[in-house]
């Protein structure tokens, strides 16, 4: 529900007195009106940018703590692109997009919002249901069986997700409920990892700060070449150094884009936008929206990511899973290892020769596999947070390491599950052109619910794993919505008087072309590494039939040039 005239005309009169103040008055009135910014925290502080960042630890160490906090960067200049363009213009942006750059993107960009929220909210519902199983209630199985604990737990979290949504759709006093519940999620996924880093840094272990620190600067060389830290364990399996290179080299691409896509996903760049103008906002709050983004996206999403990466990379980086090698680890890391290790075995002997030997002679011909290629098998297991937990118990005690882990990855899931609901609600209820509040709004919002499957869908298997082809395929959809924003933001038709000049104008523009450059890279590797020519052939398709509509079309008249 859209915040009343009165509402809004108080929140503008109290930022205006609080400007008058300067200073610390600016800020806290600043603090006390956000909430877009912290809806953006809540989603992207989900299991994607917990698996992004545990596995960017486990693959690169310390080496890629930079990735992230550049990735986060590049996202906070498109979310500010459509600030500036939605405040300026106070239009709705599918239907300005629709209207001033062309449907066939416009279309794109919703279509591709919804599919992502539902592919999205699948791991989270699993890594929720995971997270209560396993860490906070590990005795439930037990109670009610492993099929009535997982159903349980799933229609809590479902019923959970809904009844915050119905909040948020209950009017003023219900966003700022919502906003607040949000805000609390986020504070407490920041503080639970930060907590776990400052027990690790504080141990006898300790942490190598100046290492930790050499890693926020930016290594592009690990896309073609593993982490240096690797460089003894390779050198230990011999003439097969190459194989598992390049192992090593696929793994960290495929986990450097999740970690890129987790940071700003398209479904993102939709809600913004929505959720200014819900609240009200205008050009008069364009400096409000920066602050929001600031305190309520960038430092948690920064902050929390990096305490995580920091703590995988000091438990697991080049440390061999204990007892993978013995066989005395779970099932689930056991047939982990025996795949790494006919891999190899397979790059000796070939597929044939394989194929033809029998199982008990797989077995003993793995067995007698060297040393330092056991040793690597066992470095590259695909851990998830839980291991993370159990691997810290020496460290911080079994509480903090199960419970406040626990708490931390339920408080990610949940929020994203919650964030990526809502913004089904608003997508459908846009492109329809239905009421933004309601029942249209509320059943909007279900469509993502279809992710209460998750857990259903990927039993069994390396749940936090799931999310990087998820990320994946989420960042192949991100270049259509910045490619977008670009145009809006050159678009005089659009922005009118308002369309930025100068010196301005050429520094947002190279940043946004800076930005869009690293994203279609991101995305053309996933395309091309995971579907090739199909996917190019789409991607072909879509381009085609925006340049068809674009020359069809007739052309839009230019907005008044009235000043700001």
């Amino acid at each position: 529900m859209q915040s009343s005239p009165e509402q809004v005309a108080a929140e503008k009169q109290l930022l205006r007195e609080a400007r008058a103040k300067g200073g610390l008055a600016t800020a806290v009135a600043y603090l006390k009106c956000s909430g877009p910014g912290w809806l953006q925290g809540a989603i992207t502080l989900g299991g994607g940018s917990l698996a992004g960042s545990l596995y960017l630890g486990v693959i690169g160490g310390y080496s890629l703590l930079w990735l992230q906090v550049l990735a986060m960067a590049m996202g906070v200049i498109m979310l500010s692109a459509i600030t500036y363009v939605t405040l300026s213009t106070g239009k709705r942006p599918f239907h300005a997009i629709k209207d001033h750059i062309n449907p066939v993107l416009a279309w794109g960009w919703a279509i591709a919002t919804l599919v992502a929220n539902i592919v999205w909210c699948m791991p989270q519902f699993s890594l929720a249901t995971a997270a209560i199983l396993q860490n906070l209630a590990p005795s439930l199985p037990e109670t009610m069986g492993a099929t009535g604990s997982k159903v349980a737990v799933c229609l809590l979290l479902l019923t959970v997700s809904i009844a915050i949504i119905w909040l948020y759709d209950s009017g003023h006093r219900g966003v700022k409920i919502f906003e607040l519940i949000l805000k609390l999620l986020v504070a407490v996924v920041v503080i639970c990892f930060f907590g776990v880093v400052f027990k690790i840094a504080t141990s006898t272990e300790g942490l190598a700060w100046s290492e930790v620190m050499a890693g926020f600067v930016p290594d592009l060389s690990l896309l073609s070449q593993p982490a240096a830290t690797f460089n003894a364990a390779l050198a230990a399996t011999g003439n097969y150094a190459g194989h598992w290179s390049a192992l090593i080299v696929a793994d960290q691409r495929d986990i450097m884009i999740t970690a890129a896509a987790t940071a700003v996903g398209i479904n993102m760049t939709f809600l913004l936008p929505y959720s200014l103008l819900k609240k009200g906002w205008d050009k008069e709050s364009r400096g409000l929206a920066i602050f929001d983004l600031s305190t309520g996206l960038l430092i948690p999403f920064v902050l929390a990511t990096s305490c995580v990466v920091i703590a995988a990379a000091s438990q697991f980086h080049v440390k061999p899973q204990p007892g993978v090698i013995d066989g005395r680890a779970p099932a689930v890391m056991i047939g982990q290892y025996n795949t790494l290790l006919t891999g190899r075995l397979k790059a000796e002997i070939g597929l044939g020769s394989f194929n033809q030997l029998s199982p008990e002679g797989q077995r003993a011909s793995l067995a007698a596999l060297p040393e330092g290629d056991k040793q690597m098998a066992a470095m590259l297991l695909r851990r998830d947070a839980f291991n993370l937990a159990s691997a810290l118990e020496r460290l911080t005690g079994k509480t903090v390491a199960h419970y406040v882990f626990g708490i931390g990855v339920l408080a990610m899931a949940l929020s994203t599950i919650v964030m990526l609901m809502l913004i089904s609600g608003f997508t459908v209820t846009e492109v329809f052109g239905l009421p933004q509040h309601g029942w249209p709004h509320r059943l909007g919002c279900l469509l993502a619910g279809i992710g209460v499957l998750g857990p259903f869908i990927y039993s069994g298997k390396t749940q936090f794993w799931l999310a990087v082809p998820t990320s994946v395929f989420g960042m192949t959809l991100l270049p259509i919505a910045y490619f977008t924003f670009f145009l809006m933001m050159n678009n005089r038709s659009l922005m009118g008087g308002e369309i930025l000049r100068g010196g301005k104008r050429t520094l947002v523009n190279l940043l946004m072309l800076a930005t869009l450059l690293l994203a279609g890279f991101g995305a053309g590797w996933a395309i091309w590494s995971k579907t090739q020519w199909i996917g190019v052939g789409a991607v072909a398709a879509f381009v085609a039939l925006a340049v068809v509509v674009h020359f069809v079309r007739p052309p839009k008249k230019v907005a008044a040039e009235t000043s700001p």
